[in-house]
Order: C-alpha cells, then sequence, then structure tokens
C-alpha cells in the first residue's frame, strides 16, 4: 500500500519524462566546423533533437549541405561563412544567430585542424596556426556566444583523446591545442556556470571513422586502436549521443567535465 502523506499544495512537480530532457524543442544551436565530419553530423544531430541550427564553417559550398540536411528534420538552419581564428568572424557568427533566431542556447566549438609534423622542423607560423584555430578560436567563440547566452545555456568544446594521451605521430602543435581546450572549459566553467548559468563541458573523441582517420595510415591507426580495450574506430552517432547529453538539460548537474569517448583509450 502507497502512503501519501504530503499536504495540498506541497505534491511535488510530475518530473520530465527522462528522454525528454534530451530534447532541444525552441532551442537555438550553433556550430562551428559544420562544413564536413563530425561538425555537420553534431548539426544534423541537435536538428534531431529539436534546435535550429547556425553553421559556420570556412568552406561556404559544403555548408549548403549540411543545412539540407538539417532541413530534412523540419528545422530552421542558417549558414555563416567564418574562420573562428578571428574574433571579429565569431562575433559575427553569434550576432546572425540572436539576429536570425533571437536566442543562442548552445554552441558545440568543433572547428579543428591537425598537423604531423615531427616538432624539430615545426615552423612558429604552423604552430600557431592550429593553436589560432583550435584553442584561441574556441575561446573567441564561447566569448561572443557567452554575451548572449541566458542562464541554461550550455557550451560544447570538442577536444581530443590527443589532449589525454600520447599521440603515436609527431603532433605537439594539435595536441598542445586540445589539451589546452580541457584547461580553458574548466576555467570557463568556473567563471560562468554559478554567475551566468552557462554550463562548460568538453568532448574528447577518439579516433572515429571521418574524413581525418581516412587519410592516415592504416599501420599508423591500427597501433592507435590497439591500445584502446574496444579496438575499433568510434561511430558518428556515438560522438553525436555523446554531444547531445553534454548539450541539452540531461546534463544540467555536469559542468568543468571532459567526457572521453575514446573506446577507453585514455583510461587504459
Amino acid at each position: 500500500m502507497i502512503v501519501d502523506d504530503a499536504a495540498p499544495g506541497e505534491r511535488p512537480a510530475p518530473q520530465t519524462p527522462l528522454l525528454d530532457l534530451f530534447r532541444l524543442d525552441g532551442k537555438v544551436a550553433v556550430v562551428t566546423g559544420a562544413s564536413s565530419g563530425l561538425g555537420a553530423g553534431f548539426a544534423v544531430a541537435l536538428a534531431e533533437a529539436g534546435a535550429d541550427v547556425v553553421l559556420a564553417a570556412r568552406r561556404a559550398d559544403r555548408l549548403a549541405e549540411t543545412g539540407a540536411a538539417v532541413a530534412r528534420h523540419d528545422r530552421r538552419w542558417h549558414a555563416v561563412t567564418a574562420d573562428v581564428a578571428d574574433p571579429d568572424d565569431c562575433d559575427r557568427v553569434a550576432g546572425a544567430a540572436l539576429e536570425r533566431f533571437g536566442r543562442v542556447d548552445v554552441l558545440v566549438n568543433n572547428a579543428g585542424i591537425s598537423s604531423v609534423v615531427p616538432a624539430l622542423r615545426e615552423e612558429p607560423g604552423d604552430f600557431r596556426g592550429v593553436l589560432d584555430v583550435n584553442l584561441s578560436g574556441a575561446y573567441w567563440m564561447a566569448q561572443a556566444c557567452a554575451r548572449r547566452m541566458e542562464p541554461g545555456s550550455a557550451i560544447v568544446n570538442v577536444a581530443s583523446v590527443l589532449g589525454l594521451v600520447a599521440s603515436a605521430l609527431p603532433q605537439a602543435a594539435y595536441s598542445a591545442s586540445k589539451a589546452g581546450l580541457l584547461g580553458l572549459t574548466r576555467d570557463l566553467a568556473q567563471q560562468w556556470s554559478g554567475r551566468r548559468g552557462i554550463r562548460v563541458n568538453a568532448l574528447a573523441p577518439g579516433f572515429v571513422n571521418t574524413e581525418m582517420t581516412e587519410e592516415m595510415p592504416e599501420e599508423t591507426l591500427g597501433r592507435f586502436l590497439a591500445g584502446a580495450p574496444l579496438q575499433r574506430l568510434g561511430t558518428q552517432r556515438e560522438l553525436d549521443a555523446a554531444m547531445l547529453f553534454l548539450a541539452a538539460p540531461a546534463s544540467g548537474y555536469v559542468t568543468g567535465a571532459t567526457l572521453a569517448v575514446d573506446g577507453g583509450m585514455s583510461g587504459h
């Protein structure tokens, strides 16, 4: 027998259905690096969850393809050609989201570039170029969106397992930029979560079946995967699900965290 001894007017509010915590209906998301790869997949996943999406990247022609995929889920989209290494471009992207859709609720900081160069051969300009996009660009985008976000918003910084473990390839700039992004995530979470109500978390993908891994030598990729308990590539949908968790109300009590989706590589 269930005894209900709550006084009238003191009954708890009905709980939100669990799967509804992963919905983003009525929300607006900004995705950088949305022209291909993980970024394009993230944009579509956000649309599936109910969000309208602002797509930013340097390749305007590819943004239209992503936009068409978003539209198939009956969501609105807007494309902005931008280079996140330029703070003015970042401000323009966030401003376009506010102007077009009236709000900014989610930022997925996905834009990134890589380089494979032995440390003694890497030129200063090349090293700075990677950090300008992967680390500084994420900071400028976070600043631009946070200035327009309301409490309850979320920022997801897409880092990498190489911010947590050593690479089998000479990737000093890339690894440094992704490790720096984890530190940036913790600091912004400390500054903004309590005072502004903006949660900031990082997603650290392992090796996923994308254009980038397709270009890796099979032997090199095999060495990476041999060090992970699952010993396989991840999939776009596995990353989509993790990203959506961090972007949605489902992770409302999570901030300053790094979620590694890497087949166990970083914990092995």
